[in-house]
């Protein structure tokens, strides 16, 4: 797994774009597959087992994720939550149910 991370992480400095660094379909699937298998670790070896309901900002850390992408899972329907006075609830069993699919 550490072989194929380091496939993703070696970008040159300059600007230049060669034909060996196009980044294709199966690349991209591969790589989502190898964030999946981080996020669910991470998960697993931090659970948070004391709180069903988590807000945004925990979500966001717990995911390593950007608002924007956490904005998008909420839009799609990928991830439910419940709103109550301005702030986003998360269930914890929901997260990983959507890591699990």
């Amino acid at each position: 797994m550490a072989v194929e991370t380091e496939r993703f992480a070696n970008t040159s400095n300059n600007n230049r774009m060669y034909r060996e660094q196009i980044i294709t379909l199966e690349d991209l699937n591969e790589f989502r597959n190898l964030l999946l298998n981080d996020i669910k670790e991470i998960i697993q070896s931090n659970p948070q087992k004391n709180k069903q309901w988590i807000k945004s900002n925990e979500v966001r850390k717990l995911l390593n994720i950007s608002p924007g992408t956490l904005q998008n899972l909420r839009i799609n329907g990928t991830l439910s939550y419940t709103k109550i006075g301005g702030i986003n609830y998360y269930k914890y069993d929901d997260i990983v149910k959507m890591l699990e699919k």
